[in-house]
């Protein structure tokens, strides 16, 4: 006899994909939450905007080699005019970086890269010619965000092209939805907390949206699957089958997801605080948020809008309706809850429930038993 189900530990129903999580349930929950995250990341970029990198901004950068500068000598050292836009930062144990846009006309301007540099390596006690410079001009940043803007609208018209093809067009939209979702949350996580925002940074943002659009093929794929399968029974509703899709394939997105955060923390620590790889920590913060924000979407925010747009369709309609006359009060036996177990093995008793299944009279129907009367008359007819 097999075990029962509810005998086994939670780790090995999740491993099995045989949890009953309803995730249908609180879809509003899940669309409120990101909604109060989004608006209050839009509130925050209307009043406080992005904090754009020198690359987008224009301006010059230094970087000095001195154990012995700190930040609050570097911000002094430099000329009165540019104290207070200027932004240094400490990259490591021995080394400082000094991000600031010298006034003036192009010749004006050269001399003071000129004199900041001397004014640094002063404070820092180190040759002007130890300094790395690199100076920036707005037209070079324009250029990138525009490109970047041009890649992130082609990105986004071919996949929902390939998904309304692969599968349909309600899966692409869902997809579009949960993509946008992601990069409100994350261009919002950058204005709320004052993040800089660089070329690596647009590059983790494309990063994210391959990332998202993978998790979420996955659990599409499962529906399609379990669709040709279970819904052609027409015991299921739509919201119950994507729930056992979920219950399904939630091991594959867990570890789908915790092995590609955890080599991105090591990156964010290793990386960026401890070695002091300033670029590595612009990469990985971009890839951090937005992989949550993925794994999230494809879960919470795809696959519930995709079960309210599949449900209104005729066949689904009538589905939930002939369901709901057989499980309703005075109408016969209730619905069993949304519970995943399709993939469970069954009991002696029979094989597991499934979500929204109706449990029926174990005696077999006319139609059931036809064969068996048709074989016993044969036999008959050959004793004769």
């Amino acid at each position: 006899m097999t075990a029962n189900h509810e005998d086994r530990s939670v780790w090995t129903r999740l491993y099995h994909g045989e949890t009953r999580i309803d995730f249908m349930k609180s879809r509003r929950r899940w669309f409120m939450m990101s909604s109060a995250i989004i608006v209050l990341g839009l509130v925050s970029l209307g009043f406080n905007g992005l904090n754009l990198g020198i690359e987008f901004r224009g301006g010059t950068s230094w970087e000095v080699p001195s154990r012995t500068l700190t930040v609050a000598k570097a911000r002094n050292a430099l000329p009165a005019s540019m104290r207070a836009d200027a932004k240094v930062q400490q990259l490591g144990a021995d080394k400082i970086r000094v991000q600031a846009d010298p006034p003036g006309d192009a010749g004006k301007r050269r001399e003071a890269v000129d004199d900041v540099s001397a004014r640094l390596a002063k404070a820092g006690n180190v040759a002007v010619s130890r300094l790395g410079v690199n100076s920036v001009g707005p037209s070079w940043g324009s250029e990138i965000t525009d490109k970047a803007q041009r890649a992130l609208v082609y990105f986004l018209i071919l996949i929902t092209a390939y998904i309304a093809f692969r599968f349909e067009w309600k899966m692409a939209l869902t997809t579009l939805v949960a993509l946008l979702h992601d990069l409100g949350v994350t261009i919002g996580v950058y204005s709320i907390f004052n993040l800089e925002v660089t070329p690596p940074t647009v590059i983790a943002v494309l990063t994210i949206l391959g990332y998202s659009i993978y998790d979420g093929i996955v659990v599409f794929d499962k529906v399609e699957e379990n669709t040709k399968t279970l819904a052609a029974s027409g015991r299921m509703t739509y919201t119950d089958m994507v729930n056992l899709s979920l219950n399904q394939v939630l091991m594959r997105t867990l570890n789908t997801s915790l092995t590609a955060l955890l080599p991105i923390l090591s990156l964010l620590v290793i990386g960026s605080f401890v070695l002091g790889a300033t670029t590595l920590q612009e990469f990985a913060i971009a890839l951090l948020v937005g992989l949550g924000a993925g794994a999230y979407s494809s879960i919470f925010i795809a696959c519930p809008l995709l079960a309210i747009l599949k449900e209104r369709e005729p066949r689904f309609v009538a589905i939930r309706e002939r369901i709901g006359r057989v499980g309703g009060p005075g109408g016969g036996p209730p619905l069993v809850p949304g519970m995943a177990g399709a993939s469970a093995g069954g009991s002696s008793s029979g094989p597991p429930l499934v979500p929204g299944q109706v449990i029926t009279d174990p005696t077999p129907s006319a139609a059931s038993a036809r064969p068996a009367i048709n074989a016993r008359a044969r036999k008959n007819r050959r004793r004769r």
